[in-house]
């Protein structure tokens, strides 16, 4: 069974084309729930309807670690330019070299030089 993905409102709505491209279903906040709502509420969502979280966001990790859930799997890109056509190969590289750890729980962080995993939970 192949991940599905929740973008995170702090990531560009482009990314959502390419990562359906490369085979994932995959839907940004935006378009299923409040822009403002609060990071526990789209971990919330996400866990009910079977998403990884992809964010930008530094807080779902923490989110993680304070509750010590296995899920919902966070998928977090790291860097200065986080644009679809600056980091897209790195994210799709990372989410097919742990795809099996995204569908079991954990928090995949996907930098320019390095990946690192961390199994729920934290």
């Amino acid at each position: 069974m192949s991940i599905k993905l929740l973008i995170d409102m702090n990531l560009s709505p482009d990314w959502v084309p390419l990562l359906q491209t490369a085979g994932w279903a995959t839907t940004h906040w935006s378009t299923v729930g409040d822009p403002r709502a609060m990071d526990r509420t789209i971990m919330n969502w996400a866990e009910a309807n079977g998403h990884v979280v992809f964010t930008h966001d530094l807080d779902f990790g923490t989110l993680l670690a304070l509750t010590h859930k296995t899920g919902p799997s966070v998928l977090q890109v790291r860097g200065e330019d986080v644009l679809p056509d600056h980091m897209g190969n790195l994210v799709i590289a990372a989410i097919r070299q742990h795809e099996t750890e995204l569908q079991s729980g954990a928090l995949v962080v996907v930098e320019e030089s390095k990946n690192r995993v961390r199994v729920l939970p934290i």
